[in-house]
């Protein structure tokens, strides 16, 4: 009996046993699979932070490439700019009384008083003066239509050299539109290269910030005040055209990107101008449309761009040029007829004109003109 206890407590030993060393081996193979997926796990990031890290590495190397790239370009646009702003500087040293008369623009508009020198940007040119004539054209983007080449080509082809030596020709782009002013100075740099080395062929740009708030016409209807934006802008590029030319010549021509000169006309203004008798007239009309083919001495620049700048909201500038006539040599109560008669004398008409205007697409935008005859 004794033996029998004896046996069984054995076997149920030997059970307990049994039973912890498969619970053992169960926990040892659950551990092992634990480990296995961990290790699995380590090696998964491992490889994840090594294809992060090439990757990391490729996009360093490209940045470091698109950093070289700006930096290149920066390094570009501050020579530019330097050569520029040397030349302005240049410019401005010879032409102290320019800096001064652009300086008055800062008491009609006093959004530009705390600019520094107010002056347009020079892209071309060698700051030729002393010469007879500037020619001034003002030109703007008038989409898929352009005449500045053929307008150009009749100006400088149509003078001698001598007439040439004796002139400036100054294209002023009054447009922000820098795909604008890049296609304009290609043109002239390719199509005018004696011009452009000799000095006599100049492009300037007009800083943008200068029309600001300038241009609002908002007491008018939407289609009206475009228009009237459009006249006020046109005003202005003419007076900073006026002034930048002002102390190159004695003589400065007021011409437009679309219009064409006849053979022999600078010539023709030349032997004009020195056989008038009286030096008492006010300006010269070599063409009866707008304000194109209009001639002014130099020194009387600074009083017509400062009547149109007081009134340069109010109306075109042509109709402001019959204003200051009016305001200057008509005097209060004075019979119309002795004053037309004055007028005759000292706003001196030349015929024929020596401009064909010929853009028929306008620089204000859809509006098409027909009017040919000048």
């Amino acid at each position: 009996m004794r033996t029998k206890q004896v046996n069984l407590l054995i076997t149920l030993v030997a059970v307990a046993l049994f039973s912890f060393s498969c619970f053992c081996i169960y926990r040892i193979t659950q551990t092992n699979n634990r480990l296995i997926n961990c290790r699995n796990h380590i090696l998964e990031f491992k490889e994840n932070m090594l294809h992060l890290r090439n990757k990391t590495e490729k996009n360093s190397q490209e940045m470091m490439k698109v950093l070289n790239r700006i930096k290149y370009e920066i390094t570009k646009r501050e020579n530019l700019s330097g050569n520029l702003v040397a030349q302005k500087a240049d410019i401005l040293n010879k032409n102290e009384t320019v800096s001064n008369t652009f300086e008055d623009l800062k008491f009609f508009f006093p959004h530009i008083r705390k600019e520094g020198r107010i002056y347009p940007d020079v892209i071309i040119g060698k700051g030729k003066t002393g010469v007879s004539f500037a020619l001034g054209i003002s030109t703007v983007n008038r989409g898929n239509y352009s005449y500045l080449k053929q307008t150009l080509t009749s100006v400088v082809s149509r003078m001698t050299l001598s007439e040439e030596k004796d002139s400036v020709v100054i294209v002023s782009v009054a447009d922000s539109n820098e795909d604008y002013l890049h296609s304009v100075v290609k043109m002239i740099t390719r199509k005018f290269k004696r011009q452009v080395r000799s000095g006599s062929l100049e492009v300037i740009s007009i800083p943008a910030f200068l029309y600001s708030s300038m241009l609002n016409a908002k007491h008018l209807a939407e289609a009206s005040q475009k228009l009237a934006s459009w006249r006020i802008k046109q005003v202005l590029d003419f007076c900073i055209l006026m002034l930048y030319a002002q102390p190159k010549a004695k003589y400065y021509l007021q011409l437009e990107d679309d219009i064409i000169a006849k053979e022999m006309y600078f010539t023709k203004i030349t032997d004009f101008v020195g056989n008038i008798s009286s030096n008492n007239w006010f300006f010269i009309e070599f063409s009866m449309l707008g304000f194109i083919g209009k001639l002014f001495r130099s020194e009387d620049l600074t009083h017509f761009v400062r009547f149109f700048l007081m009134f340069y909201k109010e109306k075109p500038i042509d109709w402001l040029l019959n204003d200051i006539f009016q305001v200057k040599v008509c005097d209060t109560g004075e019979d119309l007829g002795n004053c037309i008669k004055r007028n005759k004398q000292i706003r001196i008409r030349y015929k024929p004109s020596l401009f064909q205007h010929v853009g028929i697409h306008s620089s204000f935008p859809g509006k098409e003109q027909y009017e040919k005859k000048i």
